[in-house]
Parts: structure tokens; C-alpha cells; sequence
């Protein structure tokens, strides 16, 4: 199959947004190459970047690349993602130099090359992911490893908002939790809550590729007897109650559903959310209080936030 390869030189704080636009658009994988990975400074405590090479990416700023189908209605597609990604200029969203390139690429060739940005990486005190296709050792006894073959359509983990998630989930998620992980994507979340000792998840996405690559991943990590992965727009007709309920999604979509999360959390339950860049955080924070929730910790990573709010125990 023919792929063509849809390169944007954006900014770090739309590489989010686009890549949600490019996701719904039908994109078969995201590659994202950010100058700022090439000079900034990592704390010492988990992982390393890998076989970076300047080549591979831009002088300043960052190009996403996307990969769709060639087919008779690929130019209406690109077309249909530019105007959504200039559009995101009305949520003050900086687009940088906004540019759009195009060229045709071989599905071994995407296949085989964009394994080179992703190998194992330590993003907590405990877990780290793995690639399917690189051998890893254990550094330690109590190490959690996760295994994930994100495929052509799904990232490997290991973004600020994933990572700060999963250091969430390491701190509330104990054994007797039911937990939901909303807009799974890759299943990440919902198998670090498995591998955290959590028997009852469940895991949606609206996206049919999504849910695919969620249940591949699940069975992987051998955790499909207590995640439960299926398609569905959100919370809608979820009944609770669960004790933690985990969302990596934008901002703007975070928004639409903060009362639902707290209909279906149960007394003192928590609400992990993240995918919120800097200048969102207050709009969220905003909402949670107005609804009810009780802020307990925000967490900052890069430019990116995530916030762990609980909901009150019951006035008797």
C-alpha cells in the first residue's frame, strides 16, 4: 500500500491538538521530531533518548508527521485537516511557522523506519516501557514493564501527559479499585493500572483503531482477564461506581465531561486528567471546583499538566 507522508512544522504546544486532528482524520501513525529534544536537559533518575541524530530533525520548532492512505480522497482529507489545524488559532493555540509539506512513502519503509525514534524507556520510579521488538533485562526486583507495540497509529508512552498519568496512577490506585481509562488510545494507562495490582478496568475509546491496538497491547501484557477494552464516545451510558477514573485527553474535550466523571465516581474517588497544556490548566482547575471535585495535586512536566482531584466522601 502507498502512504503519504503529511509533514507540519508546528510549535510544541500545538503538537497535541494536531495530533488529535491528524488521529480523527484517519492518520495511520504520528511521528513527532522536536528540536528542543536534541539540547534539553533530562533529570538523571529515569531513562535515556536514544540514537538521536540532527538530521532527523528541524532547526527550530517541531514537525509532526502524519500517514495516510493514498486514495481518491486524500486531497480532501488534507484539505479538511488544514482547515481544522488553522482553525485552532481561535483557541490561542501557537501554530509557529504552519507549514505543509507531502510525499509518498512505502508501507515497508514507514514500517521499518519509525522504529528508530522508539526504544526502552524509564518513565517512573517502577515502569518502564518496552518496545515488543527490543530485548530488555530488568534493572530491578520491583520493576513493571510494559510492553507495547504501538503499530501505525498510536504513540509509544512515553509523551509528558502519558508519563504523568502513570506517576498519578502509582500513587491512588490500590488493589480493590475499579478503575476507567477514558480515550485509551494505546491501553498504556489501563495496563499500568493492571500491572499496579487493580483486578476491574475498563478501558474506551470512540476511535475503532484505537480499541484495536488497546486490546492487542492488553493481550500482550497478558492483563486481558482484568481489562476490559471496547468502544464507546466517552462516559456515556457508563454506570459506576469506580474509585479512579483516568483521562489523557485535550483540554477541550476534558471539559465536556468533568460532571460525568463525577457522577460515576464513587465517594472519595479520584479523577486523573491530563493532556492540559499550561495555558488550560486554570479553565480545568475551574471546572473541577465547580463541580465538586477537591484539587489533592497538579503535576507539571515540560509544558504539560495533570491534575489529581477527589471527589468528597458523602455528607451524612
Amino acid at each position: 500500500m502507498k502512504w503519504s507522508e503529511l509533514s507540519i512544522h508546528t510549535t510544541q504546544d500545538a503538537v497535541e491538538p494536531i495530533s488529535n486532528i491528524l488521529h480523527e482524520a484517519g492518520a495511520s501513525g504520528v511521528v513527532i521530531e522536536d528540536v528542543f529534544d536534541l539540547t534539553k536537559e533530562r533529570a538523571q533518575v529515569y531513562g535515556e533518548i536514544y540514537q538521536l541524530n540532527p538530521k532527523d530533525y528541524p532547526e527550530e520548532g517541531v514537525i509532526v508527521k502524519a500517514y495516510l492512505p493514498v486514495n481518491s480522497f486524500l486531497n480532501d482529507t488534507v484539505d479538511g485537516i488544514k482547515e481544522a489545524i488553522n482553525n485552532l488559532i481561535s483557541f490561542d493555540i501557537d501554530l509557529g511557522k504552519n507549514t505543509f509539506t507531502i510525499h509518498e512513502v512505502n508501507e515497508e519503509d514507514w514500517a521499518t523506519a519509525w522504529k528508530k525514534y522508539y526504544h526502552p524507556i524509564s518513565i517512573s520510579d517502577r515502569f518502564t516501557i518496552v518496545p515488543t521488538w527490543e530485548e530488555y533485562e530488568s534493572k530491578k526486583n520491583d520493576e513493571l514493564i510494559i510492553e507495547l507495540d504501538p503499530g501505525m497509529a498510536f504513540g509509544t508512552g512515553t509523551h509528558p501527559t502519558t508519563v504523568m498519568c502513570i506517576r498519578a496512577l502509582e500513587k491512588v490506585v490500590k488493589v480493590t479499585d475499579r478503575v476507567i481509562d477514558v480515550g485509551t488510545g494505546s491501553g498504556v494507562l489501563s495496563i499500568a493500572a493492571a500491572k499496579l495490582g487493580s483486578t476491574n478496568i475498563e478501558a474506551y475509546d470512540l476511535d475503532d483503531v484505537a480499541v484495536n491496538s488497546a486490546k492487542e497491547n492488553v493481550r500482550l501484557n497478558r492483563v486481558d482477564d482484568v481489562v476490559k477494552v471496547d468502544q464507546n464516545n466517552l462516559l456515556q451510558g457508563i454506570d459506576g461506581p469506580f474509585q479512579v477514573v483516568v483521562a489523557n485527553l485535550l483540554a477541550e474535550i476534558i471539559l465536556r465531561f468533568v460532571e460525568d466523571v463525577y457522577n460515576v465516581l464513587s465517594p472519595e474517588g479520584t479523577f486523573i486528567s491530563s493532556g492540559i497544556i499550561g495555558s488550560k490548566q486554570q479553565d480545568i482547575e475551574d471546572e473541577l471546583k465547580r463541580v465538586g471535585f477537591e484539587i489533592e495535586e497538579v503535576i507539571h512536566l515540560e509544558d504539560w499538566v495533570a491534575i489529581i482531584a477527589k471527589k468528597p466522601a458523602q455528607v451524612i
